[in-house]
């Protein structure tokens, strides 16, 4: 009988210690994507309705974009590369084509992804010819040994890889033009000459301020965070950075940790704000940081990182951020942020003031 006994516990502890030789389905999840167009000094008064019905429908096809990907079974990576390109093509967004100008009188764009699933990220500063920074950015993540390349360098990269490139003049809008003009008079420095190849002086697109000299303007950045029907994360962000910034100057945007970040671990997150602050915090990874490691529900995080920590270095700005469990967030310190959301099977959540949910 003890014989038996013994022998039926080994069996007993051979099976639960076996490896299961069937697959194993990973569970399906509803997918969802959370967008955001920047934040900052955003009223109604001075938008006007034109400029808050374009950036609403900009704000809604880019997120349709994402959704359209992930409604096909699409990666993360892929409905976050799809939703910044409709953001990067919308004059109206700090990000591509509309970009701001240095006080050079050029654009220099940057650009950062990352897979939660995998912790790859790549990310391009001060790019100038490449159509979709963010496609750059994916490139740079894998096809590349590296995780961020700047300058003249990623541009060559970019064209090295087939991504389309662009003369300089492609990214001039007249609005970002002028904007720069009436800044850098403020401040009483020269003009730049007016890019080459560029129009005559046209009509201007109603734009959110971005003369951040007095702290007065709009952070113009563009991100998305994302969770597929797999349950993996990713978040990207794309911006033209601060108008009139010194030449060769680098945000948070590209830097993993402070303007983005993903991980299946914790959360994917996508700044825009002051960029200086963000990368001494390091906002990105510490949202991530509070949920992984103090178990705080993502909101509580998000307000945790926006609305004191942040403040108390005087910094301002927003993030939106998304868990593998599904938990979607944003937060902001500024009287306004460019802001959608969407989970399958529900409605276009949306926003752009602070008295909007």
């Amino acid at each position: 009988m003890r014989i038996a006994i013994s022998i039926c516990a080994l069996m007993g502890l051979v099976a639960v210690s076996a490896p299961r030789t069937f697959a194993q389905e990973q569970p399906a999840h509803h997918w969802a994507i959370v967008v955001h167009g920047g934040a900052g000094v955003i009223e109604k008064s001075a938008l006007g309705p034109d400029g808050d019905k374009a950036y609403r429908a900009g704000l809604d096809r880019a997120i349709h974009a994402g959704a359209a990907v992930l409604d096909k079974g699409g990666s993360a990576l892929d409905a976050v590369e799809a939703t910044l390109h409709v953001l990067e093509e919308d004059p109206h967004f700090n990000a591509g084509k509309g970009a701001v100008f240095t006080r050079e009188g050029k654009n220099e764009m940057d650009a950062s992804i990352m897979d939660g699933a995998t912790l790859m990220a790549g990310a391009v500063a001060g790019v100038q010819r490449v159509h979709s920074p963010i496609s750059a950015a994916r490139a740079v993540m894998e096809k590349s040994p590296h995780v961020m390349i700047a300058g003249h360098g990623a541009d060559d990269f970019a064209a090295s890889v087939g991504l389309k490139m662009e003369e300089p003049s492609y990214f001039f809008t007249e609005s970002r033009w002028q904007g720069l003009v009436k800044q850098l008079k403020k401040q009483n420095m020269p003009i730049p000459p007016r890019p080459a190849g560029v129009p005559p002086a046209g009509e201007e697109i109603p734009v959110a301020v971005v003369d951040e000299s007095e702290g007065s303007g709009v952070h113009g950045t563009t991100g998305v965070v994302v969770r597929d029907r797999k349950g993996n994360i990713a978040a990207g962000t794309s911006t033209g950075g601060m108008q009139g910034k010194m030449p060769g100057r680098v945000g948070d945007s590209p830097i993993i940790g402070a303007g983005t970040y993903a991980s299946n671990k914790s959360c994917a997150v996508s700044g825009t704000g002051t960029g200086e602050y963000y990368i001494r915090l390091g906002v990105a990874r510490e949202v991530c940081n509070l949920v992984q490691y103090r178990h705080m529900k993502l909101q509580d995080a998000v307000d945790e990182v926006i609305h004191k920590e942040l403040e108390a270095l005087h910094g301002d700005g927003g993030v939106i951020a998304i868990t593998p469990d599904g938990q979607l967030a944003w937060s902001f310190n500024t009287p306004g942020m460019f802001r959608a959301r969407l989970v399958e099977g529900g409605q276009v959540q949306m926003g752009i003031y602070r008295d909007e949910p």
